[in-house]
């Protein structure tokens, strides 16, 4: 069985939403990163930068990095439809806009939702957190101008790259900012959202 560490509304969303798809067992261990105590102490010490989802192996191994924990999951299930499998034409795709959520989104609230960890001028932490929100839907507008056609992002079926879509369009800067400039998406997003196991999690991270 996985232990996922995570928090609620956090990136770990997206873990407990495929082991949900998938059928994988998981305990979670719910952790709010940064603030000091015993849980974070234990987080800190299975991944030194204190960040979430970390997920624990049942042989004791150690898995950072979402993009890294999905693609260990989606191996242990090769005939998901969460991702297209190796050969398949669609596969440089997926891979290519899984790995862009990670790289050119996810960054963006590293970087904007604690602008005081990187600079100390008041005014420079605004000008940051605003020039992330612009970056951040610039980097929408790509994804939707990137689209196949259907309903999802990758076409007619819903992969994994819909719940990251789910997940992120719920932060900062909100989902109907993000679908004036990426209305597909964000309809992608909401289809893998009413998923039932995907809504069960998603209910408990954000509410109803």
């Amino acid at each position: 069985m996985l232990t996922i560490y995570g928090y609620k509304g956090w990136g770990s969303v997206i873990i407990e939403a495929a082991c949900e798809l998938l059928g994988e067992t998981y305990a979670l261990e719910e952790v709010e990163p940064g603030k000091p105590g015993p849980a974070f102490d234990a987080l800190r010490a299975l991944n030194p930068l204190g960040q979430v989802p970390t997920v624990v192996l049942s042989d004791g191994t150690v898995l950072t990095e979402s993009v890294a924990i999905l693609l260990w999951l989606l191996e242990r299930h090769p005939h998901s439809t969460l991702a297209p499998p190796p050969g398949d034409p669609k596969r440089p795709v997926f891979l290519r806009w899984l790995v862009f959520f990670v790289t050119n989104i996810y960054p963006m609230y590293t970087l904007g939702d604690y602008p005081e960890r990187w600079v100390k001028d008041e005014e420079a932490q605004k000008e940051l957190k605003e020039a992330t929100i612009r970056r951040t839907l610039d980097c929408w507008r790509t994804l939707e101008q990137g689209l196949s056609p259907g309903a999802y992002l990758l076409g007619d079926s819903m992969t994994i790259l819909d719940v990251y879509a789910a997940a992120m369009s719920r932060w900062r800067p909100g989902r109907e900012k993000i679908r004036a400039v990426a209305p597909r998406c964000i309809a992608a997003a909401e289809r893998a959202e009413a998923h039932p196991a995907v809504a069960r999690i998603f209910s408990v991270n954000f509410g109803a």
